[in-house]
């Protein structure tokens, strides 16, 4: 199913067929601990499912605790994985995932018509933009809620006030000290 995926999008990119192309034979794992999936480059610039058999060149792993931040910025997606193995490969694949995109409304349009799959999609994106501005908002009011009406959390700044008060505080009774045993000495 996931190489049919893969497969679909390259299939409209020849540029990245090029790339993959350049890369036939090799093998890449995707290990996000529980599961692994592993694919191989084609001479055609696809990908199939690796046998166990192949030698793998570059091993990309990832924490399923990522996962959620990689598909909200798929430009720093790599930033959140381990590489190992060939460098040029994965760096073709990290290239390849930032680039390519899927086009919902032409594979729609294929089945329900190009203005409906139109509507759909952008009714579509029109939900998740809410969603992400409704959950925006709630953090947003649940921060206020607890910073100012019902005051469990409490400001940075006001943290680090605190902590530079102490030290004032800290130095002063030292110099308090001093100056008592100075007096002290006197007499």
């Amino acid at each position: 199913m996931l190489p049919a995926a893969i497969n679909h999008l390259l299939a409209h990119e020849p540029w990245a067929r090029e790339k993959l192309a350049a890369h036939a034979g090799k093998v890449a794992c995707v290990d996000a601990g529980m599961m692994a999936f592993r694919l191989k480059a084609t001479a055609d610039g696809m990908v199939q499912a690796a046998d166990k058999d192949d030698a793998t060149a570059v091993t990309i792993r990832v924490r399923l605790a990522d996962l959620p931040l990689i598909a909200q910025n798929r430009e720093r997606a790599f930033s959140y994985v381990k590489i190992e193995g060939d460098a040029d490969f994965a760096n073709t694949i990290s290239q390849l995932s930032q680039s390519l995109r899927w086009e919902a409304e032409e594979d729609l349009g294929k089945l329900i018509g190009d203005v409906a799959a139109t509507r759909l999609v952008a009714g579509a994106r029109t939900a998740i933009d809410t969603a992400r501005s409704t959950q925006q908002k709630l953090a947003e009011n649940l921060a206020e809620y607890f910073l100012e009406e019902k005051p469990m959390l409490v400001r940075p700044q006001a943290v680090s006030d605190l902590g530079g008060d102490v030290a004032r505080l800290r130095d002063d009774v030292e110099r308090l000290a001093k100056r008592i045993e100075k007096l002290e000495g006197r007499r």
